[in-house]
């Protein structure tokens, strides 16, 4: 009989443990599944961020501020588009507080741009391989009445040191942020997927100027590189920088004045449908 009871408590322990193992591994899978760290896309106006954002599942709206956030998955990854607004302001001060928020594993801001190459045409894609501050400037010298001379003006690297960037020379250089590697070979191993337009690396420049003027982007393009010009993402690229977040930009040519193409709305859903394909192929290769 003793041994009968020894042997049953011996059971009632080895039954305890399996349960308390399954049940510490579930907890574990849960706490895993809860920690991933979630993608985050930006888009500075509602029809440049609530396409993608129509595509989440389980989707949780959150703000902060001005900022709306869109939590949800995408193939059950964690996914949050982030509604920044529009000028370099908004997206540095969104693109901080979504970092300490929700401590994201890459960033991609994207949207719509005007065009820079005028071989590039309304509808095509330029995937970041740099991104740039355009807005960064330091003029010439011109005492009163002598004008002003915009394509004399420098570049000004204000990451160049911690002293003024304006009486530093060695600051008088163009700073470049570098789209990630593994995200840009994400969005190139879906390119061919897109069939509006083309996909193309390049720079896209970015400054709280709307340019309008054909000779000035001209000299932007020449002296930057840049294929488009927008209003956000060399401010998310510095501030992903700093945090040491992987970034890349993704931007659409809504518009091209070098070689007249006109304005189409349509390019921000489209550009939408791509990036969603770059997420699930960089979730993919993340398995």
């Amino acid at each position: 009989m003793k041994k009968k009871i020894a042997s049953l408590a011996v059971l009632s322990v080895l039954s305890l443990s399996v349960f308390t193992g399954c049940s510490s591994t579930k907890q574990t899978e849960a706490k895993g599944k809860e920690e991933e760290q979630p993608i985050i896309i930006q888009g500075p106006m509602p029809i440049e961020a609530e396409k993608f954002a129509g595509k989440l599942e389980n989707v949780k709206e959150e703000t902060s501020g001005s900022f709306v956030f869109y939590k949800g998955t995408v193939d059950d990854y964690p996914v949050i588009v982030t509604k920044t607004g529009k000028g370099m302001e908004n997206t540095a001060a969104a693109t901080a507080v979504a970092i300490e928020k929700y401590d994201p594993i890459a960033i991609i801001n994207q949207g719509t741009s005007g065009g820079h190459d005028p071989e590039l045409n309304v509808f095509d894609i330029v995937l970041g391989e740099k991104t740039v501050n355009l807005g960064s400037l330091k003029t010439g010298n011109m005492a009163d009445e002598e004008g002003i001379d915009p394509t004399a003006w420098k570049p000004m690297d204000l990451m160049a040191s911690e002293g003024s960037a304006g009486e530093d020379p060695n600051a008088e250089k163009i700073r470049y942020y570098d789209g990630d590697e593994e995200l840009l070979a994400a969005a190139k191993a879906v390119k061919d997927m897109y069939k509006k337009g083309k996909v193309v690396e390049g720079t896209i420049g970015s400054a709280d100027v709307w340019n309008n003027e054909v000779d000035r982007i001209q000299w932007f393009h020449e002296k930057y590189g840049t294929s488009v010009e927008e209003m956000e993402g060399a401010a998310a690229a510095q501030i992903a920088g700093a945090y040491e977040v992987p970034f890349l930009g993704i931007r659409v040519l809504s518009n091209n004045k070098t070689n007249d193409g006109a304005y189409n709305p349509d390019t921000a859903s489209a550009n939408q449908e791509y990036v969603f394909e770059v997420v699930k192929e960089y979730i993919s290769e993340m398995e």
